[in-house]
């Protein structure tokens, strides 16, 4: 597998979907700002991803990519995974429905909790039915998850990073008909025209990639649940990865929790402050991380263990190239990014700084939630969704103590900080697991590498510092001067630390030249880059 080929597939098309989900928060300020009705809304809509993260990004993939890969291993004529993916979609489906249906039941409990204990004042009828509406989007989504790790595991990657684009374009069509019905004056329809987007987007998804699983040969025909030894096999190894993923997102519940005890727009500050830090973590790290588990996967069904090496190295290495930077760039950008973005409408400046301050906070971990993608597969190949475990839950404690220790001094702000340590320690966790069994280590190379990515990086930060005053006044102008002036910015900002990469010998010329040759692309292809 060509690894930078594939990664840029995935990050490419997740480009696409982060631009489109630009567009739909900007229209979000504006519209919602950061009210009331925003926060039911943002507090409906994170419930479902919240468990949707839990399948998408992690558990169901890790267990279920490596015995489906080992089942078309086993039968040329993909017999026996097709057998599989039936037999686990049998299964899957049922569950799924009984666990939305009871989610939905005990829904006005769950907003209860959050509300801290119903005294936040958005424990009503309005937070919980939006909270309804969206929750179908879990089911949904999940069954699509299952397409997305079959078209994975064939190494056909598009048609699964495509599909969150559609999500964007349903929230972005319903706030414009909003516009339409009520001129954006009424953010409670709003609201509720988002609710109904986001579980329509969750049947078109899950169309989407239901026609192109089938386009690969493979058939889902409905049968009664089968619990054979297959099924109990991806059972064994999926719980702990649940497990595993879910204490993440416990972690994410967690910060719900505090959340709903912070003034109102916490929330959205959170939200619309994690859109910046998810468009390179969700470019970069997630692509990475889906684009090496199948690849990784095969190196060590054949035991070659300086394949695995070298595909782990590769894939750091071109993380932090990428990811540094734009950790850096926003931490010190944040203010005219997020004027430019969001301030606007029902969005007002304070609400902008707020969010900017949180985005710096955020990106701090930034690095660490990459480099965290790129680990956990090492561990997801060799069926070991344990260990992941264990860190995750020591990541966990640390966070719910540093939340206890930080917000009451810094607010959401703490909130953020405390989160970015967490991630830290969770990928010195993993590191250290992987070293000691002698699956993966870092090369005297690979460390050179990331400390001239960093100094060139620092570089940029400096030139950011004097530029970004520069545009003051134009951040919050018209449509034009706001694109110019971040344009701008962001260019400065990219040239200098190209250049310095490049002076720097960040940037390898040896693999700027399997990108741009065929046939050292070829050979790239065969070494796994």
């Amino acid at each position: 597998m060509n690894l930078l080929k594939s990664t840029g597939t995935i990050a490419g098309l997740t480009l696409v979907s982060r631009i489109f989900g630009f567009v739909r928060d900007i229209l979000l300020a504006r519209m919602l700002g950061a009210g009331a009705a925003a926060d039911a809304w943002q507090l409906a809509f994170q419930l479902p991803n919240i468990f949707r993260r839990l399948f998408a990004e992690g558990a169901f993939s890790a267990a279920f990519v490596p015995l489906f890969n080992r089942k078309m291993e086993e039968d040329e004529n993909r017999t026996a995974a097709q057998n599989f993916a039936i037999d686990v979609l049998s299964v899957f489906v049922p569950l799924l429905l009984v666990f939305s249906a009871v989610m939905m039941l005990v829904m006005p409990g769950i907003i209860w909790l959050i509300d801290d204990f119903g005294r936040g004042g958005r424990t009503d009828d309005f937070s919980i039915s939006l909270a309804r509406i969206t929750f179908p989007y879990l089911g949904l989504i999940s069954i699509t998850t299952l397409f997305a790790a079959i078209l994975n595991s064939l190494s056909k990657f598009a048609a699964a990073a495509a599909a969150p684009i559609m999500l964007n374009i349903c929230m972005i069509s319903a706030l414009l008909a909003a516009h339409l019905v009520n001129d954006g004056n009424d953010p409670r329809q709003t609201a509720y025209f988002l609710a109904v987007a986001v579980a329509t987007a969750g049947l078109v998804q899950m169309l989407w990639l239901y026609y192109w699983a089938r386009k690969t040969g493979f058939r889902f025909p409905l049968k009664m649940p089968r619990f054979n030894a297959d099924v109990k096999e991806l059972g064994v190894l999926i719980l702990p990865a649940v497990f595993g993923a879910g204490i993440y997102q416990i972690s994410r519940f967690i910060d719900l929790f505090f959340l709903g005890r912070l003034p109102e727009g916490s929330f959205v500050y959170l939200a619309m402050a994690d859109r910046l830090n998810q468009l390179p973590l969700g470019i970069i790290g997630i692509a990475l991380g889906t684009a090496i588990l199948p690849a990784l996967s095969r190196f060590i069904a054949k035991e070659d263990q300086g394949g695995a090496q070298r595909l782990q190295s590769n894939a750091i290495e071109l993380g932090l190239l990428l990811t540094i930077p734009a950790a850096i760039a926003l931490f010190f950008a944040a203010g005219p990014l997020v004027t430019s973005f969001y301030v606007g409408g029902n969005f007002t400046a304070a609400d902008g700084q707020t969010t900017a301050a949180v985005v710096a906070a955020l990106v701090i971990g930034l690095p660490a939630y990459v480099l965290v993608k790129v680990l956990i597969p090492g561990f997801f190949a060799r069926k070991d969704t344990k260990t992941p475990v264990y860190t995750a839950a020591i990541s966990l404690i640390i966070n719910i103590v540093l939340n206890l220790l930080l917000i009451p001094l810094y607010g959401i702000k703490g909130l953020a900080v405390a989160g970015a340590i967490a991630a830290w320690c969770n990928c010195a966790m993993l590191y250290t697991m992987l070293h000691r069994r002698g699956h993966f280590h870092l090369e005297w190379t690979l460390l050179l590498r990331i400390g001239r990515i960093t100094l060139s990086a620092a570089g940029m930060a400096v030139v950011l510092v004097y530029a970004a005053p520069i545009g003051e006044g134009l951040y919050d102008g018209t449509v034009w001067q706001r694109v110019g002036s971040i344009t701008a910015l962001v260019s400065v900002g990219g040239l200098v630390y190209a250049a310095l990469a490049w002076l720097t010998g960040a940037i390898d010329p040896d693999k700027i030249t399997m990108l741009t040759k065929k046939k050292a692309a070829e050979d790239a292809a065969s070494e796994g880059i």
